[in-house]
């Protein structure tokens, strides 16, 4: 905690130098005999420790990005009909983004919309007005990504535009593909050659790339923590290195060929530290494969798996600070989706505040200004490093499970090893959902059942048929880009399957998910279901605890109103508590108040309650209380820490049934 002294702050020397020690000894007389470990500190998904307090760390060398400044601000082309998509390009592009990421139609991040493009005519549509030699254009991983790729170089054809002034990302990602969808289209040797040969046909033709993308989203929207995201990503960039040098490319064209997408979530310190840590694994790869490292060509995307259906204005915080975090991170580019995403296709009012988001952070906030904001923070430098292990010890395991010719993430996938441990981490991650350690405001804490709708596009979802080709050989894919831009379809490129992997597919879960399933079965209901908050006492006393149990109630879609309660000389007016329930035609009942109001009225009301017809509950640890309570007829506690799925599931249970009588 000492530091160099600052000649402006001379006066500094007056006072003692504050020592870790000294610090510790005043938190612990502040925690009373309280665990320090307990209290302070807390733990990542990956085991990592994470301190209340930090030295200052040194700063050594990092790998950064290539080029400093501005990041690009990216906005999605993703509606299904050329015309539409081109519309809100434009808007994008004129509103401050100076990138776009087109997601065709069947692209994982098209969420079942995606543009609808046969041919290069539509794709051309889809962008006409946008000048490709003054923005940088990316296409997202899809099934068909490598006739995307080569429908995109007809349009450049078609346009007469030099490939090497483009900015371009190619986005083919066959590995990733195959995690999301569970399926391979041939042998991985077969895969490996048509990616070399579409890449070789590109360079060809002056394009520099990146051709391949390394997408982590699929990993993390099936529940990966920070490290195995890591491990995961980086060992599927392993596996792309070697088969472009099998095909005899050199090791540095192959690097060159490589770029990454990762993903920003809520957690800003483990973001930051995850962009950082990503950086220098795939320098010590470099340098592993004898190399000279080259900066990582990053893209980073705010977390799919963090958004809401339900209260979705709380959505702009979490895309803020995922996007903050990413930039601080040193990402490249950053899409940021917009926060009616969850719901559907998005309009241009919320596209407008996703592109606003970005530039708010860049152009007032400054983020940009700074190459390395958090060099030589004591936290940051520390979570940096312990990513950089666990993620290499990952991305080390899943490659020590190569086979028969598989490279190891493969292997992984079509053993089910990765789907097993993603399925761990899920499951501890919901549960930790479920039990609202981790919250989600707006979902499972401060629900909000009176919000208001919010407007998507009324677009319905494209339906992909089974892809069809022809068989036998991939066509020569330069022959093929001439004959898309001569007005070809691109069915003419599709290749029968043949030969290929399956596996398990990875799962794309939101963790709002249980929660807005409660919500969606409430709100069905023919009349709104509700639980009576049987208060006991004043106001002043049972107050807290209500507020407890109405928010829950809330999160599961259940109105639980607060009245002035049923005070009456000092207590409780128990006939009126009872006639009350009666009245609201509640079925639940649940009984809230101080602990020395359960202590003195807890079994009287539970069994005036009971008499009136409630299944009665109660908010709060029973204690020594629990067994008389059990006989009054108190049937479930609610309290911090409980599993608030169940307890909502078991509600509704209650509640809705007597609905439909």
């Amino acid at each position: 905690m000492t530091s160099a002294p600052d000649p402006d702050l001379s006066f500094m020397s007056a006072f003692p130098a504050p020592t870790q020690e000294a610090w510790r000894a005043a938190v612990d007389k502040v925690l009373k005999g309280g665990d320090f470990e307990k209290r302070l500190v807390a733990k990542t998904a990956d085991g990592i420790r994470v301190e209340p307090l930090y030295l200052a760390a040194s700063s050594p060398a990092r790998p950064l990005r290539a080029q400093a400044g501005r990041w690009q601000v990216t906005a999605r082309l993703d509606h299904p009909e050329p015309a539409e998509a081109q519309k809100l390009a434009l808007a994008d592009l004129e509103g401050g983004a100076n990138a776009l990421t087109i997601a065709f139609a069947g692209a994982h991040a098209a969420r079942g919309y995606g543009l609808v493009a046969k041919d290069v005519a539509a794709l051309d549509a889809a962008l006409d007005g946008a000048m490709l030699d003054l923005i940088q254009l990316r296409l997202d991983p899809a099934p068909e990504g490598r006739i995307n790729a080569l429908l995109l170089a007809a349009l450049v054809e078609r346009r007469g535009l030099s490939p090497e002034a483009l900015s371009l990302d190619f986005g083919m990602d066959p590995i990733g593909v195959f995690a999301g969808t569970g399926g391979l289209a041939a042998s991985w040797a077969e895969v490996g050659r048509r990616l070399a040969a579409t890449i070789r046909a590109l360079k060809a033709r002056g394009f520099n790339g990146p051709f391949v993308t390394v997408d982590t989203r699929p990993w993390h929207e099936a529940g990966a923590s920070e490290a195995q995201e890591l491990g995961y990503g980086l060992a599927t960039a392993i596996a792309y290195l070697r088969a472009l040098e099998a095909a005899g490319f050199s090791l540095e064209e192959a690097r060159d060929a490589i770029s990454f997408t990762l993903v920003a979530d809520t957690d800003e310190f483990l973001t930051i530290a995850k962009l950082r840590a990503a950086r220098l694994i795939w320098a010590r790869i470099q340098r592993a494969c004898g190399l000279t490292p080259a900066p990582m060509v990053l893209h980073a995307e705010t977390a799919w798996r963090s958004l809401t259906r339900r209260d979705p204005w709380v959505n702009l915080l979490r895309g803020t600070i995922a996007t903050f975090s990413a930039g601080i991170g040193g990402a490249d580019s950053i899409t940021v989706q917009p926060f009616t995403s969850a719901l559907g296709l998005s309009d241009a009012f919320a596209r407008r505040i996703a592109r606003n988001t970005q530039l708010v952070l860049l152009e007032e906030a400054n983020l940009w200004r700074v190459a390395d904001p958090a060099a030589g923070s004591g936290s940051f430098e520390t979570l940096t490093q312990a990513l950089c292990e666990q993620g290499w010890a990952q991305m080390q395991a899943v490659e020590r499970q190569a086979k028969d010719g598989l490279p190891g993430i493969l292997a992984a996938l079509t053993a089910g090893t990765a789907q097993t441990a993603l399925e761990h981490q899920r499951d501890a991650h919901a549960r930790a959902i479920a039990t609202r350690r981790e919250p989600i405001t707006g979902t499972s804490e401060f629900p909000n059942l009176r919000e208001a709708a919010v407007a998507v596009l009324d677009v319905a979802p494209v339906t992909i048929g089974t892809p069809t080709g022809r068989t036998g050989t991939a066509p020569d894919p330069d022959a093929l880009i001439a004959r898309l831009a001569a007005g070809a379809e691109r069915q003419e490129g599709l290749i029968a399957p043949q030969d290929g992997l399956r596996a398990k597919a990875l799962p794309s879960q939101r963790l709002a998910e249980p929660f807005e399933t409660l919500r969606d079965r409430a709100d069905a209901a023919a009349v709104k279901p509700v639980v009576f908050l049987a208060t006991l006492g004043p106001v002043a006393d049972f107050t807290a605890r209500a507020g407890f149990a109405r928010n829950l109630f809330e999160a599961g879609g259940l109105a639980a109103p607060v009245g002035d309660g049923f005070a009456q000389d000092g207590g409780t007016d128990l006939a009126a508590l009872a006639a009350a329930f009666t009245a609201s035609g509640a079925r639940l009942a649940c009984l809230c108040g101080a602990d020395a109001a359960y202590a003195a009225e807890g079994v009287p009301a539970a069994q005036a309650l009971t008499a009136a017809g409630a299944t009665v509950w109660l908010a709060g640890r029973p204690g020594e209380l629990e067994e008389a309570l059990n006989n009054a007829g108190v049937r479930s506690f609610i309290y911090a820490g409980c599993d608030a799925v169940a307890v909502l599931t078991e509600a509704l249970a209650i509640s809705l049934p007597i609905l439909s009588d």
